[in-house]
């Protein structure tokens, strides 16, 4: 198990967020001073009604989106300082996401699937990252089925090679938007268990927006979204 870095300096800060859309007088008021500091390795669970403004928070600390005030700063940097270079890069490199749709190329198989990201730099796959992907494939038991393609994957297994996929830069946080909202209980409780396992085991953040309360509760921290502004749940999470 990899261990955590502990430092003064938040890995990752998001203070006084604010985004808006429309002009007056008709504006809408998505995020009302949003504010949540993580530290490497940390787990957090993001909950709150449907159009509460979640996915618009998470693809502002992705590098997505801009917020119409406030700022994130990763590792004491601010998103806001950052080229559009700069912040492809931090994508590409720092950040993985995983969506409630795995978003898989229908043509590559599983496994090449994972490797996509390796050829944002390049235009091939260095033996590093080849042993990295048939390693993290093995890991989430998907190596007898690492050459089907997507069509062939059960939701469940498509969501785990999303997951690897997002894993293989190994990037420094991961950002999951309802990953496991598209599948059955069964296929979502063994999803669960996987991020919250490779949370541990790869020292990688996690930053989940679930409206599942028993996935919530498996992650370190537990905020709920409501009316623009972010609070701790009112139920201690447990780990």
């Amino acid at each position: 198990m990899a261990e955590k870095t502990e430092s003064t300096v938040p890995f990752l800060e998001v203070a006084g967020l604010t985004k808006t859309y429309g002009r007056p007088p008709v504006e809408t008021h998505v995020l009302r001073g949003v504010s949540l500091s993580m530290q490497e390795g940390d787990a957090v669970a993001i909950m709150g009604a449907s159009g509460s403004g979640k996915s618009t928070l998470l693809n502002i600390i992705g590098a997505l989106d801009e917020p119409s005030g406030g700022h994130v700063r990763f590792e004491g940097t601010s998103l806001a300082a950052m080229g559009e270079r700069e912040r492809a890069a931090l994508r590409r490199t720092a950040i993985g996401f995983v969506f409630q749709r795995h978003c898989l190329l229908p043509q590559c198989s599983a496994i090449e699937n994972v490797m996509v990201p390796c050829l944002a730099d390049r235009n091939r796959v260095d033996e590093a990252s080849q042993e990295r992907a048939e390693r993290l494939v093995k890991r989430v038991g998907l190596w007898e089925r690492r050459h089907a393609r997507p069509s062939e994957l059960s939701g469940g297994e498509c969501q785990r090679v999303a997951v690897v996929r997002a894993l293989i830069r190994q990037p420094c946080l991961i950002l999951a938007d309802e990953p496991t909202g598209s599948l059955d209980r069964k296929s979502a409780d063994a999803l669960g268990d996987l991020l919250c396992e490779l949370n541990r085991e790869e020292a990688v953040a996690l930053l989940m927006v679930t409206h599942a309360e028993s996935m919530a509760r498996r992650l370190g921290r537990v905020l709920v979204l409501e009316d623009g502004r972010l609070e701790p749940s009112q139920e201690k999470s447990a780990r």
